[in-house]
C-alpha cells in the first residue's frame, strides 16, 4: 500500500489548502430523497446529502461529517442499494468523480478512471480500442468506484482479473492511498473494501489493465451456447453486446419502463459449501435431481442460489403483496409498485428461512442495507 499527502489543490488554485479551509465551497443539502438514486426506488431520506467531485471535496464532506458528528454513507450508481423507509440520520455523499486516463505498458492498456465515472460506459470505451478483460461485465448498472468493493463479476469474469490499483481516501489519516491487486484481497463477491477494512476507506480512482486485440472469454454456459462454433472467435464487441441482450432477456439489463429492472440486481449472493455438505443436500432431493455446483477451492463447492430459491417454490413471477420476484430472474427481487424496504426485508428473510430449513444453507443478502 502507497501513502500520499492528503492536501491537494483544486485545478487553478494558486497554492495548496486544507479541506478545513474549503468547507463553504460545497453544497450541503439537506431531507433529501434517497429513493431516486436506488435502482429499487425505495428508501427515505437523507438528513444531509452532498456530491463531491474531486478528492479534495471528498476530504471536505468527511470534515463536514465529523464536525457535526454525522455518520457518513457513500453512494454510487444506488444499483447494489436498498435504503430504510426511516433513511439516513447521517451524511449520504454521492461520488462523483471523473475522468479516464489511458495510456500502454508493453501489450496492455492501463486505464485509471475516477470513481463516479459510469461502469458500463467505461466498458464501452475499452470495447472500442478493442481490448478484452471485462467484456463480459456489460451492462452491469453501477459506478467504477464499486467495482472492487464488491469484486463485481458475471459471466466467467471479475474485476479481480483486471484491477492493478485502488485509490483511496483513508478516513483515520485524510490521507490517500493506493492499493495493489493482492493488497485488495479479493475474493468472491467481497474485497477488504467490504470486510476487514470495511468503513475505513473511500475510493476515489481504480486502475484496470486490459488487452488490445486478445479473444474474449467465452467459459460461461450462458455464452458458450451462443457461440458453439469452434472456428474463430467472436470480438469483445459481438461477446459484450450478446452479454447485454442475456442480461435483458433476464430483466438484469436497466430499461426505462420495465418492471423487471426496479431491483438491486441479485438479491442473494451463491452460497460456498463444503463439498460435504452437498452430499447431505442431495439426500433432501428426489434421486437422479441434478444440483447446480462449482469448485470453489479448498474442498469447496459454489451452489446456484437460484435452484436453491426455485426448489423451494420461489420462482420466477412469484409475487408477495408490492414485493416479487422478477418474472426473468429468480433472485431479483422486485418492487412491483410502492413496495417498502420493510417489506423487502420481511420478503426476503421468508426465502432465507426457507431455504434454510429445506437445505440447511443459510443464503446471505448481497445488496448494502442503509439504515
Amino acid at each position: 500500500m502507497r501513502d500520499f499527502d492528503g492536501t491537494h489543490c483544486r485545478p487553478g488554485c494558486a497554492e495548496e489548502s486544507s479541506p478545513a479551509d474549503t468547507l463553504d465551497l460545497m453544497e450541503f443539502l439537506q431531507n433529501v430523497p434517497l429513493a431516486p438514486f436506488t435502482t429499487l426506488q425505495i428508501g427515505g431520506q437523507a438528513a444531509w446529502f452532498a456530491e463531491a467531485a474531486s478528492e479534495v471535496e471528498v476530504m471536505e464532506a468527511v470534515e463536514f461529517a465529523r464536525l457535526r458528528a454525522l455518520r457518513l454513507f457513500v453512494l454510487g450508481g444506488g444499483s447494489n442499494l436498498l435504503v430504510s423507509d426511516e433513511g439516513f440520520p447521517g451524511l449520504v455523499l454521492r461520488i462523483a468523480l471523473k475522468g479516464i486516463k489511458e495510456s500502454f505498458e508493453d501489450d496492455k492498456l492501463i486505464v485509471r478512471a475516477g470513481a463516479g465515472e459510469d461502469w458500463d460506459g467505461f466498458v464501452d470505451q475499452t470495447i472500442a480500442l478493442d481490448c478484452a478483460g471485462i467484456e463480459c461485465l456489460a451492462g452491469i448498472p453501477g459506478t467504477i468506484g464499486g467495482t472492487p468493493v464488491q469484486n463485481v463479476g458475471a459471466y466467467g469474469q471479475e474485476v479481480s482479473q483486471t484491477i492493478r490499483m485502488v485509490r483511496a481516501l483513508d478516513l483515520d489519516t485524510l490521507g490517500l492511498v493506493e492499493f495493489t491487486n493482492a493488497e485488495c484481497g479479493f475474493g468472491y463477491r467481497q474485497s477488504i473494501f467490504n470486510t476487514s477494512a470495511r468503513g475505513k476507506y473511500i475510493v476515489t480512482q481504480v486502475e484496470y489493465e486490459v488487452t488490445p486485440g486478445a479473444p474474449p472469454t467465452l467459459t460461461y454456459a450462458d455464452l458458450k451456447r451462443r457461440f458453439p462454433d469452434a472456428g474463430e472467435p467472436p470480438s469483445v464487441a459481438k461477446v459484450a453486446s450478446t452479454v447485454r441482450a442475456i442480461r435483458r432477456e433476464k430483466g438484469m439489463l436497466l430499461v426505462e419502463g420495465d418492471p423487471d429492472t426496479a431491483s438491486a440486481g441479485s438479491f442473494f449472493k451463491n452460497p460456498i459449501i463444503e463439498q460435504s455438505e452437498l452430499e447431505r443436500i442431495r439426500a433432501a432431493v428426489p434421486a437422479n435431481t441434478a444440483i447446480p455446483s462449482y469448485p470453489a477451492g479448498d474442498g469447496k463447492v459454489k451452489l446456484a442460489a437460484a435452484w436453491l430459491l426455485e426448489q423451494t417454490g420461489f420462482t420466477k413471477g412469484y409475487g408477495s403483496g408490492r414485493v416479487g420476484i422478477s418474472s426473468r430472474h429468480t433472485l431479483a427481487l422486485i418492487n412491483r409498485g410502492g413496495a417498502t424496504a420493510a417489506e423487502v426485508l420481511g420478503f426476503s428473510n421468508e426465502i432465507v428461512a426457507k431455504v434454510e430449513a429445506r437445505f440447511g444453507v443459510r443464503l446471505e443478502r448481497e445488496p448494502v442495507f442503509l439504515e
